[in-house]
């Protein structure tokens, strides 16, 4: 077994080799319910990395041609986080597990770092198997804990068919794909929110948001072919209304059951009003309207964002599996 490189832009071959790893990998690890990936995500992301970002994408090639295992490390190109990274996969098919395959990705993937100049790498970690067993022991220690929550959009609808009313001044909007060209500044605005988000002891700064990174961000989920939806309380008229507070829904392939719950941002000025689960219950019907066969929404929530929680419980959403983010120094 080797570990070599992708190009970055494989040929489809390399695709279904790295895919039929990380599609057998899921199937074995989590519950039946967690529904598996897509290829065109994997396609996606082989092929799209992420705005300001580099990605690296290992795999350990068996005798046979097929992979073993893959890695795929995503290395920030902004400058306040220029000294960190991100192991965004590190899977093992199951038939080639207990044989060193992981740690062979796991050498590879550090001399990637090392030589980059990469001093601190996190992980997402599911909890309570092999993948924390593993990451522990190559120095990974556990910085910010979360969780899985699902809701079920249906029973959500039935439970509240009526949205909350929004106070005086507000209005709720919706869209598609990138953000209107008229809302592109007020959008960025509102993601700065996210400067005060739970982030435990991670070595990573939160990104400063402009109308061209929330262009960007929304355009590869596109070039990725996936969906990306978002929904708004705005403030004020136009031309100066500002946004305030959003929430964001990705599919990762169009035949996705369960969408991503992105981020979810009342602006501080805005907080204290019921913003938060007024935009989220919208989404849900911006949703089952233009996606009727998506039947559950999944998000991560960090165990001490007490106000996030509170919203999803009111909504309806139900505490599926605990994770976390790892973070190693190297």
């Amino acid at each position: 077994m080797t570990v070599t490189r992708l190009p970055s832009s494989p040929a489809d071959r390399v695709v279904d080799a790295w895919y039929e790893v990380v599609r057998t990998a899921h199937t074995h690890d989590l519950p039946a319910a967690v529904p598996p990936p897509g290829r065109a995500e994997s396609t996606g992301k082989l092929r799209f990395p992420s705005p300001r970002t580099h990605a690296v994408h290992l795999a350990a090639v068996a005798a046979d041609g097929s992979y073993d295992g893959v890695a795929t490390l995503v290395l920030f190109d902004d400058a306040a986080n220029r000294h960190a990274a991100f192991l965004d996969v590190l899977a093992v098919h199951p038939r080639a597990r207990n044989r060193g395959t992981g740690a062979r990705l796991w050498k590879a993937a550090h001399a990637e770092l090392a030589g980059d100049g990469r001093t601190s790498v996190a992980a997402v970690v599911e909890l309570g198997g092999p993948g924390e067993t593993f990451a522990r022991r190559l120095g990974f220690e556990n910085v910010l804990p979360l969780a899985w929550y699902v809701q079920n959009v249906s029973d959500a609808l039935a439970a509240r068919p009526v949205p909350p009313a929004l106070p005086d001044g507000y209005a709720l909007a919706h869209w598609t794909g990138v953000v209107p060209d008229a809302l592109a500044d007020a959008f960025a605005e509102a993601h700065n929110a996210m400067q005060d988000a739970p982030t435990g002891d991670m070595d990573r700064a939160v990104p400063a948001w402009d109308a061209a990174r929330v262009r960007a961000a929304a355009q590869v989920v596109e070039d990725r072919d996936g969906v990306i939806l978002s929904a708004a309380v705005l403030d004020g008229a136009p031309p100066a209304q500002t946004v305030a507070a959003y929430t964001e829904l990705v599919l990762r392939d169009p035949s996705d059951t369960r969408a991503l719950q992105y981020d979810t941002v009342v602006v501080p000025a805005h907080r204290g009003r019921g913003l938060g689960t007024a935009v989220k219950r919208h989404m849900m019907g911006v949703l089952a309207a233009a996606r009727p066969g998506v039947r559950e929404i999944g998000t991560t929530v960090a165990d001490e964002n007490g106000p996030m929680l509170a919203v999803n419980e009111r909504l309806g959403y139900r505490r599926e599996r605990t994770v976390a983010y790892f973070q190693a120094t190297l």
